[in-house]
Parts: C-alpha cells; sequence; structure tokens
C-alpha cells in the first residue's frame, strides 16, 4: 500500500461535558479511508462508560413522531445514529439541552435519572443504543412529573 492509499485517523476520541445530567459527547475514533471505506471504532471498555448488557435500533420512525420520553432509575445508556439523523432532548430535572446526532462517530452517553427525548428523525435514520441493564419494565420511569419529583429527591 502506498503512502497515498494508506488510510488516516482523522478524529481522536474525545469526551465533552454536556451540561445537563452528567450526559456527555463521545468523539468516536473515525478513519478516513475513501478508497476501501471509512471506519467508526467505539470500545466498549475505553469509549463507553459501562458495559452494555443490550443493545436496541431505532428507525423508519415517522419525521413527526417522538421516542423516549421517559428516563430510566438504574439503567445507563449510549446514544449513536449509525444512518441519518435525529434530535434528542436532555433533562436532569434542573438544566435542558436539545442537541443533533448526525455523525457515525459521535455517541451520546445518557446516566440514569436524565429525562430523554428523540425526535426529527430523517427518513433514514437508525440510532443505536448501548444499554447497561437488561430490560426492566420497572426501571422505567415513564410520567414526568414522577419524575421531577424524583430528581427533586435528596
Amino acid at each position: 500500500m502506498n503512502a497515498r492509499n494508506r488510510p488516516g485517523l482523522t478524529r481522536e476520541p474525545s469526551m465533552t461535558d454536556i451540561g445537563v445530567g452528567g450526559c456527555s459527547f463521545h468523539q468516536l475514533r473515525f478513519v478516513d479511508d475513501d478508497m476501501r471505506g471509512n471506519l467508526s471504532v467505539g470500545e466498549f471498555a475505553r469509549d463507553i462508560p459501562f458495559s452494555p448488557k443490550r443493545y436496541f435500533l431505532i428507525f423508519d420512525v415517522p419525521n413527526r413522531e417522538v421516542r423516549g420520553e421517559h428516563a430510566h432509575k438504574l439503567c445507563q445508556q449510549f446514544l449513536v445514529c449509525v444512518r441519518g439523523s435525529c434530535r434528542v432532548l436532555l433533562d436532569d430535572g434542573q438544566h435542558r439541552r436539545e442537541v443533533t446526532l448526525d455523525r457515525v462517530d459521535l455517541g451520546i452517553y445518557m446516566p440514569a435519572m436524565v429525562w430523554g427525548t428523540q425526535h426529527a428523525y430523517s427518513t433514514d435514520a437508525m440510532l443505536l443504543v448501548f444499554a447497561s441493564e437488561y430490560y426492566d419494565a420497572n426501571d422505567y420511569i415513564r410520567n414526568y412529573d414522577e419524575f421531577r419529583a424524583l430528581s427533586a429527591s435528596p
């Protein structure tokens, strides 16, 4: 492989605090290789702040529909939009911030007790979510007033 065809690491991993309940942006490794195809890499022990026990994909969401609208008592999540884009509203009961996921090498870490809402999905959007816990219906807080009361508790 000559120097012109060698892939290059164009973005190094990094983490940036979002300012809401311990949420953070995670810049994942990105290898720019126009000849063979680009590559985005995330390593669980290094780039995601927990060991995932499950994952799920959200896709084919009509643009006007809203997903999420809940918080978890224990479960942490890591979101990556692997195709297209979507907007993510993060709320810790005190602060709110809306961000866009639109790159395969950008993830959002959501700790437990953060109300998350996803919306404005592009027609081709596919959102990959890693979860720190197995599914447990009792871990969900689906009522915003209940979430606010729990998040205000010492």
